[in-house]
């Protein structure tokens, strides 16, 4: 079965996502099957890629796209949710 699926969550205010928390959000995206893409401010990136992902320069506070494409996209959200809104510095 091939499922879409979108959430938009925070980044906490005082978590960028450089070096080591998008290590770890990279990390989790890499344990899923589905293509997963992270946007900020109309820019996405392969959540995937930790250069990507770096390249978008979230700052704490903002507001992350995530979208998930494929078998366990639903289950791949929830654990990216959850890693996002689990970050620290």
């Amino acid at each position: 079965m091939h499922t879409s699926s979108e959430l938009k969550v925070a980044l906490p205010d005082s978590v960028a996502l450089h070096a080591r928390p998008a290590a770890n959000f990279v990390k989790t995206a890499m344990r899923f099957r589905s293509r997963v893409t992270v946007g900020v401010d109309g820019r996405f990136a392969d959540a995937k890629s930790i250069l990507a992902v770096l390249a978008l320069g979230a700052i704490g506070g903002t507001t992350l796209s995530l979208s998930a494409d494929g078998e366990d996209a639903p289950a791949a959200l929830d654990a990216l949710a959850a890693c996002v809104t689990g970050l620290v510095e």
